[in-house]
């Protein structure tokens, strides 16, 4: 309970003028993520006796369709620009610098990530030692850290904050026209011009277009009349552009599939985050009503303090109980998805991930609180910003991208990978590195 009392104490100093509703939707979001995360993933125990890693969206096609709810990343980069254009505005007040503003953002968003890629290095170490197949630990390794992506994109989303935010400003909002733009001129080019490589530009396009909605929403120029018609017009064009188009109607990359929405984004992934905007905004008096409950709230409050943790260990959880099931001779694992046998055992398989992942919370959970937080007297320098955050990024996409796990060299680690993070934290003044370094 003492962590329900915090919360609980948190909730109720709250101001008044904080709007609940971004909060919860910031909880929510995460939440949904690891719920669909959990439950697309399906391995089984195959006629031969091996592990097949199964996909649930490959073997129901149906399920595609319930990506539509549970790919809310859109959700949590609208309320990041919400919170984004917020806290800018009131460091412009404060005549503050976008040195520390920024600083301090990749600081609440990192801090939490050191701690899974240290562990998962030290697995994939030892794993190579014993003599652990190296293809084995790569999936493991790879699964457990999928997560991290999100976080090199939204940060130099949120790098660019100021400068989007001016341009909205300036141009009235219609600098989301243009971003909006933009990502159709990419999709076309990729899939009516047949251009190589240019889709990436859609990580940037697709992402700032959703960010520049949460600076509408936060400026009141979204009403809930008007997010109820951006609902209705969304949800036809999705299904104009996945059943009749080009696009897959999943909202995440299924195996086999020629094209994913997800990676890079496509514009079908953007329609679906304006959307899911355009729901949220004609709700909103609904949730605010209901997070004027104070349990609710403190729920609220509770979640959001250790939202990054759930996030980046979830998958961890699933990757333990997935070996504990396959060491126990395969307990569980030879139901085929998708059967009402597989259907009805998910309660329990989730109350074991949850189980696993409790503790999991309580070591970590800390990061996320700004332990070893950096007192910065001065800004830092914005060459040395720009070196830090990029290292930072290039270091999380890798992670996603090749796995820190290497099928070469005798360590069974890409070092530089793992290094990159840690060396570009440092630049921007704070982690071990930094502290190291310092003390």
């Amino acid at each position: 309970m003492g962590l329900w009392n915090k919360a609980k104490s948190l909730a109720e100093q709250a101001p008044p003028e904080r709007n609940r509703y971004v909060d919860f939707l910031r909880a929510l979001s995460i939440l949904a993520v690891v719920v669909g995360h959990w439950l697309v993933a399906a391995p089984y125990i195959g006629v031969d006796g091996e592990v097949v890693g199964g996909h649930l969206l490959g073997i129901l096609p149906w399920t595609q369709w319930l990506t539509w709810g549970f790919q809310v990343m859109p959700i949590f980069f609208l309320v990041g620009g919400y919170s984004n254009g917020v806290s800018w505005a009131s460091t412009r007040t404060k005549n503050g610098h976008y040195s520390d503003w920024f600083a301090s953002r990749i600081q609440r968003l990192i801090n939490p990530v050191f701690p899974v890629l240290l562990v998962w290095a030290a697995f994939a170490f030892i794993a190579t030692q014993v003599g652990m197949a190296r293809e084995t630990v790569r999936m493991a390794v790879f699964l457990a850290l999928i997560p991290v992506w999100f976080l090199s994109v939204y940060l130099l989303v949120t790098a660019l904050a100021p400068l989007t935010w001016k341009l909205w400003e300036k141009t009235g909002g219609w600098s989301t026209a243009l971003f909006l733009l933009a990502a159709v001129a990419v999709d076309w080019l990729t899939f009516e011009r047949g251009v190589p490589y240019i889709n990436f530009l859609n990580f940037l396009f697709v992402w700032l277009t959703i960010h520049d909605l949460g600076y509408a929403w936060q400026k009141g120029k979204m009403t809930p009349a008007i997010g109820l018609k951006m609902f209705a017009i969304s949800l036809g064009l999705l299904i104009y552009m996945t059943v009749f188009g080009v696009y897959p109607i999943a909202m995440i990359g299924v195996p086999g599939a020629d094209i994913s929405n997800s990676m890079p984004p496509t514009l079908a992934l953007l329609v679906l985050g304006m959307m899911q905007t355009g729901l949220v905004v004609a709700v909103e008096p609904w949730g605010r009503k209901l997070l004027d409950n104070l349990s609710v709230w403190t729920a609220t409050v509770l979640m959001n303090g250790m939202i990054m943790t759930v996030y980046l260990w979830h998958l961890t959880s699933y990757v333990l109980v997935m070996v504990a099931a396959w060491l126990s001779g395969g307990v569980g694992l030879r139901v085929m998805p998708g059967t009402a046998e597989w259907w009805w055992s998910r309660p329990v398989w989730f109350a074991l991930y949850i189980a696993v992942l409790l503790p999991l919370i309580a070591i970590f959970a800390r990061y996320e609180r700004g332990m070893g937080a950096a007192k910065r007297e001065t800004p830092v320098p914005h060459l040395r910003l720009v070196i830090g955050m990029i290292a930072i990024c290039v270091g999380l996409a890798m992670t996603a991208a090749i796995s820190i796990a290497s099928p070469e060299g005798v360590t069974g680690v890409r070092l530089w990978v793992v290094a990159l993070p840690f060396v570009g934290a440092a630049l921007v003044g704070f982690g071990p590195v930094y502290r190291w370094v310092n003390s």
